[in-house]
C-alpha cells in the first residue's frame, strides 16, 4: 500500500522546520586561532576537535596546514580572510578569483574527503510512490561553508582604515564564488564587533549602528540580505562587564539572583540578551528586522585579569549553553535563539596583542597544549572535555633565576624576556601574580627559554639563568614546557615578521 501523501507532506514540513531559526537547537562551534609562538600542530588540533564532538570550527585565515588537516574530518569550516587583504580584494576581481581558487576550490569536494560545512537545503530526489518532491529537509550530505571577509573590520580601534574596502571585497568574493560554481554552497559573511552597534542609554530598544559607519552598514546589510547570509556578531559579555559599571557580574553570568533590567515592557535577566537585542533593534532600525544572527565569537578568559578564572569561565559557559539549548530566545526574539555560536576560543594564544588586557592570551577552553580547563556542553550534555593525546613536548626542564649570582640586573633581564615571551599571567589578577620577586624573574626566564626551543643560550641572561629539571610550578601558577614543533613551518609569515621585530627590540634594549 502506498503511504498517505498528506502524511508524508506533513512529515517533510515538520523536518524542514528544523532548518528554520525558530526550531533549531543552537550549534556550538569554536574559533581556532593560531597567534601562538609554538601552536599545537593542526593534525593534533583536529584530533582534539573530533574527540570532543566539536562539529563546527571558524578560522581566521585559510592556512593550508589547517585546511589540509580538516579535510575528511567531517568538521564544518568557516574560512577567514584577514583584514590586511581587504584593500586588494576590494580593488581587484582577479585577486578575489585567485583567493577563491587557492583557498576554496582546491579544498572543496563533494566527496567525504572535502572540507565542508553542513547546512539545511532542499531535497529534490524521489520518494517511492510519489516521484519528485520539493520540500525543504535536512540534508546531511549537503556541503557548504562560510567565507568570513575580514574579522571585526569596523572595530573603532582600527580608526576606519578598513571601512571603505569591506563591502567591495565581499562583493568581489561573492562574484568569484559564482564564477567557481560555489555560490550555492558558500555564503559570504563579515564578522562584526559589538562596538559596531550601540545604545547610549544601555537599553536595547535604543540600539543603532554607529553613525560613522551607518551608511556602510546599510550597504553591507543589503548585500547580506540579497545573498541570504546572516549577520555575524562577536559578543563579549566579559568586556561589557569590565567597561560598564552598571552591569554586575551576576547579571553577566546568567545568575537567577541577579537584578533584572526592564526596557519597554521587556525584562532582561542577563548581559547576553541585552547585547543581542541591542543588535536586533539596530538591524530593525536599519530596515532588516528579520535578518538571521550568528554569534561569531563569545567566551570568557581564564587568566590575566580579575574574574578571569577557569571556575568563573565554567559558570559563564554553562549559563550560556543552558540558555541557548532551552530555546527561549531573547525578549525581542522569543523562542528564536541564534542558530550558531562560536566559542572564543579553542586554545590559548601566547602572542595575541595585550593592548586590551593580559587576558587576551587566555580565552581558550583548552590550554595552549590542548589540556581542558573546564567542562563545556557542545550538545551532548555537560561533560569533561577530552585532552589532546600524545602531545610532543620539549624535554622536562626549565630555566630559573640563579640565586647565587649578582641579582642587580635581574629585573631588567626579566623585562627583556617579557618583551618577547608571554608574561601575562604575572600581572594583577593573573594566576602567577602572587609569586615572589625571584619567582617572577624565573617565570619570565622560563617563558623565554621554552619559546626558544630550550636552547642553552636562551637561558643565559648574563649568567643569571639556570637550567633545572625540577619543576618550579607552584599552586595555580604553571611553569610550562614548550611544544616540540617547528616554528618556521607553523608560524604565519606576518606573525613571524612581528616576532622578529619584537626580538630585535628586545636585543636593542640590552645594547
Amino acid at each position: 500500500m502506498a503511504p498517505n501523501l498528506r502524511l508524508i507532506q506533513a512529515l517533510l514540513l515538520a523536518i524542514s522546520s528544523l532548518c528554520s531559526s525558530s526550531g533549531v537547537v543552537a550549534v556550538v562551534g569554536v574559533n581556532w586561532g593560531t597567534t601562538a609562538s609554538r601552536p599545537l600542530p593542526p593534525p593534533k588540533v583536529v584530533e582534539l576537535l573530533k574527540s570532543n564532538n566539536i562539529t563546527k570550527v571558524k578560522l581566521f585565515d585559510a592556512d593550508p596546514n589547517a585546511l589540509q588537516s580538516l579535510s575528511g574530518s567531517n568538521i564544518y569550516v568557516t574560512v577567514g580572510i584577514p583584514n590586511s587583504m581587504l584593500r586588494s580584494l576590494n580593488s581587484s576581481k582577479k585577486a578575489a578569483e585567485t583567493w577563491v581558487h587557492d583557498n576554496l576550490t582546491r579544498y572543496f569536494s563533494d566527496s567525504r574527503t572535502g572540507v565542508r560545512i553542513e547546512e539545511c537545503g532542499f531535497f529534490s530526489g524521489g520518494i517511492e510512490g510519489f516521484g519528485h518532491v520539493g520540500f525543504p529537509v535536512l540534508v546531511v550530505s549537503l556541503q557548504s561553508r562560510y567565507v568570513a571577509v575580514g574579522n571585526e573590520p569596523f572595530l573603532q580601534d582600527y580608526g576606519g582604515q578598513f571601512d571603505q574596502f569591506v563591502v567591495g571585497a565581499a562583493i568581489n568574493i561573492q562574484t568569484a564564488l559564482t564564477a567557481a560554481n560555489l555560490a550555492n554552497k558558500v555564503r559570504v559573511v563579515v564578522p562584526c564587533s559589538s562596538d559596531t552597534f550601540a545604545s547610549e542609554s544601555g537599553l536595547p530598544s535604543k540600539g543603532h549602528f554607529r553613525p560613522d559607519i551607518n551608511k556602510t552598514m546599510i550597504e553591507l546589510l543589503t548585500f547580506l540580505n540579497k545573498q541570504r547570509s546572516p549577520f555575524v556578531a562577536n559578543i563579549s559579555p566579559f568586556l561589557t562587564y569590565r567597561k560598564n559599571k552598571n552591569i554586575t557580574l551576576g547579571f553577566t553570568l546568567f545568575k537567577e539572583s541577579a537584578h533584572s533590567l526592564n526596557d519597554s515592557h521587556k525584562t532582561y535577566h542577563n548581559s547576553f540578551d541585552l547585547t543581542y537585542d541591542t543588535l536586533v533593534t539596530s538591524l530593525s532600525t536599519a530596515g532588516f528586522p528579520e535578518m538571521e544572527i550568528v554569534v561569531g565569537q563569545i567566551g570568557w578568559p581564564t587568566d590575566g585579569a580579575a574574574n578571569a578564572t577557569s571556575s568563573i569561565a565554567e559558570i559563564f559557559m554553562k549559563g550560556l549553553t543552558d540558555h541557548l539549548y532551552a530555546k527561549s530566545g531573547t525578549p525581542l526574539r522569543p523562542r528564536n535563539p541564534p542558530t550558531e555560536i562560536y566559542v572564543f576560543s579553542l586554545l590559548d594564544e601566547d602572542q595575541r596583542s595585550i593592548v586590551t588586557g593580559n587576558f587576551e592570551r587566555h580565552w581558550g577552553i583548552f590550554t595552549f597544549d590542548g589540556q581542558a580547563k573546564y567542562p563545556v556542553d557542545f550538545g551532548q550534555g555537560l561533560k569533561t572535555l577530552v585532552n589532546a593525546q600524545n602531545v610532543d613536548y620539549l624535554a622536562s626542564k626549565w630555566c630559573v633565576l640563579n640565586n647565587n649570582m649578582d641579582l642587580s640586573n635581574a629585573s631588567a633581564s626579566a623585562l627583556d624576556a617579557c618583551s618577547v615571551a608571554d608574561c601575562s599571567a604575572m600581572f594583577p589578577g593573573g594566576s602567577c601574580f602572587n609569586l615572589t620577586w625571584p619567582g617572577n624573574i624565573s617565570y619570565a626566564f622560563n617563558s623565554y627559554f621554552q619559546q626558544h626551543d630550550q636552547r642553552a643560550d636562551s637561558c643565559n641572561f648574563g649568567g643569571l639563568g639556570l637550567i633545572t629539571k625540577v619543576d618550579p610550578s607552584m599552586e595555580n601558577c604553571r611553569f610550562a614546557v614548550g611544544l616540540q614543533t617547528s616554528v618556521s613551518c607553523t608560524l604565519h609569515g606576518s606573525f613571524l615578521i612581528y616576532w622578529i621585530l619584537l626580538l630585535t627590540a628586545a636585543i636593542s634594549l640590552r645594547l
